[in-house]
């Protein structure tokens, strides 16, 4: 069924501020209030569907994002509450879907349109790079592109190659995109409500083996949350986490590896170890500030990612760094990465993926005087 076009001008009209917050008040109260131990698979469908509650002009699409509510279930529902007008499946064409949201953006609408797989997005590579990228500075800012790729990417699930890739280099390189990558519950609700409220285009890749990961967070707060920082006109974009303090060396980290860093960071405390970890949370852009701070206080650093670390997100982190902290280093900074080969079979990705041993091994390698 094709989506009926609602213009954003128009959705203003029909949903002023005080009706959106009531409207996503209204769909709270079916869940407990309260921290309550949800997944990040929750939190974010909790997300988009308060999205949606709130502006009209926003909507979803994808393959198999509908009734089966995506293959990770990440929409599930959003069809059943919202009509097929609103959440609809479209064909196995990733260059249509993108191109589609493309022109739904320039006519006021606010597409957040799913990327079944992270390697499933290259057939629609060149719509990104050529048009979404490009269509704000094109047009000398006249036109804009509020709009939101989700990529579940990364790899920890037993997939196989096209299944498991890390690709958030290709797109952080990419002029004229935004790209976040949250690592917590929590972020993963704040950070995708701040992507769906932006006018500018979004890469939002999910780490997709932390889609069940769970914690403590309450959903009625972080709704206050974002509409006080919504009028405030301040949100999470740019801005990195100290996800643990430390004063030993920091471990900086984004997505599906932030738990990873905090487990060996964990480990060394056991040592006599301590290790601050950084969640950068938006790779682009990036937060130089609370990077620089936490490695200018610790002298060291590691940097870790799944992705390849030739020519990677973790290669720039560490330019930046060492521009900008290079009096202040005690060592040369190390990165922990997947390896320069193409993503292996299920069986052999452990030996792939960054762990705490291989973590461990670059702090120990950091020139300790003792």
């Amino acid at each position: 069924m094709s989506p009926t076009i609602t213009t954003s001008s128009e959705a203003n009209g029909n949903v002023s501020a005080a009706t959106a917050r009531a409207a996503a008040s209204a769909a709270a109260t079916a869940e407990a209030a309260g921290p309550q131990a949800i997944t990040m698979a929750k939190a974010l469908n909790t997300a988009m569907a308060d999205a949606m509650h709130a502006d009209s002009s926003v909507l979803v699409f994808g393959e198999d994002v509908g009734m089966l509510g995506g293959v990770f279930r990440i929409t599930d529902g959003l069809t059943k509450t919202f009509g097929e007008q609103r959440c609809f499946d479209t064909p196995l064409a990733e260059s249509g879907i993108v191109g589609m949201a493309v022109g739904m953006a320039m006519n006021g609408m606010r597409p957040v349109i799913e990327m079944q797989f992270d390697a499933f997005a290259y057939p629609a590579f060149e719509q990104i790079v050529s048009h979404v990228a490009k269509m704000h500075n094109r047009t000398k800012g006249a036109v804009k592109l509020p709009m939101v790729i989700r990529v579940p990417y990364a790899g920890g699930i037993g997939g196989v190659e096209h299944h498991c890739d890390s690709s958030e280099s290709y797109y952080a390189h990419t002029a004229g995109l935004k790209v976040f990558t949250p690592a917590t519950v929590a972020d993963a609700y704040r950070m995708l409500r701040e992507a769906i409220d932006s006018d500018d285009p979004i890469m939002f890749m999910e780490p997709k083996k932390l889609y069940w990961s769970k914690d403590m967070v309450d959903l009625e707060e972080l709704r206050a949350q974002h509409s006080a920082n919504t009028d405030a006109g301040t949100s999470s974009e740019g801005r990195a986490a100290v996800a643990r303090p430390g004063t030993d060396a920091t471990l900086i980290a984004y997505g599906p590896s932030v738990p990873t860093a905090l487990a060996a960071a964990a480990a060394a405390a056991e040592e006599g170890r301590s290790l601050e970890v950084i969640d950068v949370r938006t790779i682009v852009p990036f937060d130089d500030e609370t990077v620089c701070a936490s490695v200018r206080k610790t002298g060291r650093a590691v940097v870790i990612a799944e992705a390849h670390g030739f020519a990677s997100v973790c290669s720039e982190i560490v330019a930046r760094v060492q521009e900008r902290c290079f009096h202040y280093l005690a060592a040369p900074i190390r990165r922990v990465t997947g390896f320069d080969v193409p993503y292996p079979a299920p069986k052999l990705e452990h030996y792939y993926l960054p762990g705490v041993d291989r973590i461990l091994d670059a702090v120990d390698d950091l020139q300790w005087e003792d």
